[in-house]
């Protein structure tokens, strides 16, 4: 197993609420999947937690070098939690089909929020059965 990718993403969380606040379930119901708004929903400060998914799924499409879009849509990234609370990633639609058409395995996710920031990083895994390497063959002449 190698690295695929990485990522990372900080967010405001003001700047989701005021979102919220704006566009309303639009907004959410683009960007958040059903589980994931019955978990924010179920807590007194949803926005904190809006925050960390979005910036998860951000990371997330970092780490799997396609940004938010065809390759990867917010709804294609789900965040759950397992059952002992920690947060686990579930590929869905395109994503899904990226991560399968490229090997990857697995992608690890962390999120983290306070009153004001909600930050997420994301390591996706690749089998490194073929030849689909996510670095350069001639790497080994770089400098670290």
């Amino acid at each position: 197993m190698q690295i695929f990718g990485i990522g990372i993403d900080v967010v405001e969380v003001d700047r989701i609420a005021s979102a919220i606040e704006r566009h309303g379930n639009s907004f959410l119901m683009k960007l958040f999947t059903d589980g994931e708004r019955a978990y924010c929903e179920s807590h007194p400060k949803p926005a904190v937690h809006y925050a960390a998914r979005f910036a998860a799924k951000e990371a997330i499409s970092k780490a799997l070098g396609t940004g938010i879009g065809g390759q990867a849509g917010w709804l294609d990234l789900e965040i759950i939690r397992t059952a002992t609370g920690a947060p686990k990633l579930l590929l869905r639609g395109n994503a899904a089909e990226f991560a399968r058409q490229n090997g990857i395995i697995e992608v690890q996710i962390s999120l983290s929020h306070a009153r004001d920031y909600a930050a997420a990083n994301a390591v996706a895994i690749w089998d490194g059965h073929d030849e689909r390497a996510p670095i350069r063959k001639d790497a080994s002449s770089a400098k670290f």
